[in-house]
Parts: C-alpha cells; sequence; structure tokens
C-alpha cells in the first residue's frame, strides 16, 4: 500500500513511537489486553496496556505477554491517581516498557524523571491548556491532548478548542489528538493542522481481537453518538469526576444516587466525605460488568462519541488497513485541489 503523502505529514509521530503509521489505540480498562497490543502493533500502529488498578502479579503477565506477542514498541497507560499507582511506576521500569503515558491526574517531576532515566519514552495527557504547558514543563516528550468527546474519564474542553490552544501554539514535541476520532478522514485532517499522529479508542473496542463481550459490542454497534454521555455533577458539594458512557439503567440511577446524597449532605446525615466514597463506590466493577460480563442495562459502557460512527465488529488488521487507506485517499484528495 503506497502512503506516500501519510508517511510524510505522520513521520515525526512514527518516528518517535518508532512504528510504521503514527495511529494509537488507546489504553482501556478490561479492553486493552495483550492480544489487542499486540495485534494493533502487529498491523504497524501503537497500542496503549492500561495499567488503571490491575493487581501487580497480573500487570506484570500482562506485560510480559505483550513483550511475547510482539516486538514492536507499546505503552504503559498509569493513572496517577490509582492507589497502585506508584507499584505499577515501578514495575514498569523493572520490566523496562518502552513508553509510560501519565494519566487520572498530575504526575510528580521526579516520577517523570524516573521514567526517563529508566529509558522509558515519556507521554501525558492534556485535557487544558494549563494541564499541557505544566506537563510540558515537568518533562513530557510528547501530548495526547484529549478532547471531552474521548470515552471513559473525559476534560470538558472539546478536541477543536484544545487544538487551538495548544496544537497551533506548541511545537517542541510531537502532539498526538484524541477524542472523537472515528474515520481516517478526520484523521488526516489532523495531520494536516500540524497534529504528529491520532488516538482512537472506541473503534478498536469493537475489534475482534477485543476481549469485550458480544454483548458489549453489539451495544456500540447499535449507539448514536448522542447516545455516549457524561456524567453530570449536579452541587459542588459533591464533586463528580465526569465519564463518558452510553446512556443505560446506571446513568439513571447514578444520578438518583447523587440527589439522594445531596439531600442527605443538607439534613446533615452524612459528611462530605462519605458522600463522595459513595459516589466512587457505585460504579467499582460496573466496567467489568459491561465489558466481560455483557451487563449493559447495569455496567458502564464506557465510550467516546465516535460510537456513531462504529458500525461493525471487524479484525485490527481490517481496522488499520481501512484507516490508513482512508488518510491517505483524503491526504491525496486535499493535495489535488492545489495542482
Amino acid at each position: 500500500m503506497k502512503t506516500d503523502l501519510l508517511d510524510k505529514f505522520g513521520k515525526w509521530g512514527a518516528d518517535f513511537l518508532g512504528v510504521k503509521y503514527p495511529i494509537m489505540c488507546g489504553a482501556m480498562t478490561w479492553v486493552s489486553t495483550p492480544e489487542l497490543v499486540a495485534a494493533v502493533c502487529n498491523a504497524g500502529g501503537f497500542a496503549c496496556m492500561a495499567g488503571g488498578n490491575t493487581p501487580i502479579e497480573i500487570l506484570e503477565k500482562q506485560i510480559k505477554e505483550t513483550k511475547r506477542l510482539t516486538d514492536k514498541p507499546f505503552a504503559l497507560n498509569l493513572i496517577t491517581i490509582a492507589p497502585l499507582y506508584k507499584d505499577h511506576l515501578k514495575l514498569a521500569v523493572e520490566l523496562e516498557v518502552p513508553f509510560i503515558i501519565f494519566a487520572g491526574s498530575f504526575p510528580r517531576k521526579s516520577e517523570v524523571k524516573v521514567a526517563k532515566e529508566a529509558g522509558a519514552k515519556v507521554m501525558c495527557f492534556a485535557s487544558t491548556h494549563s494541564i499541557a504547558m505544566r506537563m510540558l514543563d515537568f518533562g513530557a516528550e510528547a501530548l495526547i491532548l484529549e478532547g471531552m468527546e474521548a470515552g471513559g474519564h473525559v476534560g470538558h474542553v472539546t478536541l477543536t478548542i484544545l487544538i487551538q490552544q495548544v496544537l497551533f501554539e506548541v511545537d517542541e514535541v510531537p502532539i498526538f489528538t484524541a477524542g472523537g476520532l472515528g474515520t481516517g478522514k478526520i484523521c488526516a485532517h489532523m495531520l494536516l493542522m500540524g497534529a504528529s499522529g491520532v488516538q482512537l479508542g472506541t473503534k478498536f473496542a469493537v475489534a475482534e481481537e477485543s476481549c469485550a463481550h458480544p454483548m458489549f459490542k453489539e451495544a456500540f454497534i447499535k449507539a448514536n453518538a448522542r447516545d455516549a454521555v457524561s456524567t453530570p455533577q449536579f452541587d459542588s458539594r459533591l464533586p463528580v469526576v465526569a465519564v463518558r458512557a452510553l446512556r443505560n439503567q446506571s446513568t439513571v440511577q447514578f444520578g438518583e444516587l447523587q440527589m439522594k446524597l445531596i439531600n442527605m449532605l443538607e439534613r446533615s446525615e452524612i459528611n462530605r466525605e462519605e458522600a463522595q466514597y459513595k459516589v466512587e463506590e457505585f460504579w467499582v466493577g460496573r466496567l467489568r460488568d459491561a465489558v466481560i460480563d455483557g451487563d449493559v442495562s447495569h455496567g458502564s459502557l464506557m465510550s467516546g462519541q465516535s460510537v456513531g460512527l462504529v458500525n461493525e465488529v471487524k479484525p485490527v488488521s481490517a481496522i488499520m488497513e481501512e484507516l490508513v487507506t482512508d488518510i491517505e485517499a483524503e491526504l491525496q484528495r486535499v493535495a489535488g485541489k492545489f495542482v
């Protein structure tokens, strides 16, 4: 497959990642197994394992299994607010994971230094302009600009704004864009605007190699973009970390829980810390219920708005071929307008 323009516009990102195509599969808890990660890497892309709060012994097995399944570079996504975060970072350093991506909140500057001194390339998520600048100051070697259109835990700024605030203003490190990307055509225009590469998640969640339950995949295929909603916060006294997922019975129950807890706070029947714990406790295990057990009514169907562009289950190789072909075709189409 000839990819002359993709090779040109995606060179910085591809060289940084050490891959053929600067197309990343984002980390998805329970979904990003060694099989899916390796499949994307072996197809010429780049994939991220999800650290989450995986027990150390299981994460160690997953890293070693991924290395067995592919000789290509991959990343481990570390959630800085996870209870096992420091143990995960130590394990990543010991096992010489080639890329470490810090997510969830801010890593310490010293932690970024530890990762880099161990030989890992460091990438950081940025959901706002200020976070992007702070991560660069901490030593990030690349940024992933993630708009609120993405699935899972998200910020409150759209990708189009982040592109104008960060992508157009920062040129010292590769910048990858994420959030709402579901086709090769839009990925081509990300490259034309200066992105070094792109990250997609929802599209790969329904790949044949994804371990997700058939009911989970079917829910994605049937869903429209408007079905992927972000959890609201009803009252500042009860902080809620926004999560984008498909609307189902859990979404309704979560709203009802917030209203109940707010009323209890007003009557001093519960303190803020206890209420916050109950908010966080609500979602514990619900992602697994959806991904592994197929409970699409009460489980958490974390999905980006690009779910409206997902319409079939395909092998990773076919997904990658479609993306690459469409990116190159769109770049050629645009180039033709200047001839």
